[in-house]
């Protein structure tokens, strides 16, 4: 699971292995360690129509909706996006970069992209 913060914006990234883990325990959660303090991201599967987010004691908490990862899981539905206030949200599957990066992306999508590259 990866996030990017941008201004007003927060973004999740998913991978294969994060979607099956959230379908079934119905939350992840990482860390950041910052040496004498961490912060933590984590998602949680909720029943509710709307992503929305909260932020307290060092964690970022992003709320999905069940039907988002039953989505994923089911179809090629690529992310999903909404806000909450003034923040803009967004969950989205990991796709394989189109570019040589020394990252492991062997549990990510395969990027629909590659199909048509020359």
């Amino acid at each position: 699971m990866k996030i990017r913060i941008k201004g007003n914006s927060l973004r999740y990234r998913l991978t294969k292995s994060d979607v099956a883990q959230l379908a079934e325990e119905g939350h992840l959660q990482e860390e950041v360690d910052f040496g004498g303090q961490q912060l933590y991201y984590a998602v949680q599967l909720v029943d509710d129509e709307h992503l929305s987010s909260v932020f307290r004691e060092n964690t970022i908490i992003l709320y999905v909706p069940k039907f988002v990862i039953k989505e994923f899981v089911d179809t090629d539905k690529v992310g999903f996006e909404g806000k909450h206030g003034n923040l803009f949200l967004l969950v989205e599957k990991d796709f394989t970069c189109l570019d040589n990066v020394d990252e492991d992306q062997s549990d990510n999508y395969p990027n629909p992209l590659l199909a048509k590259k020359p």
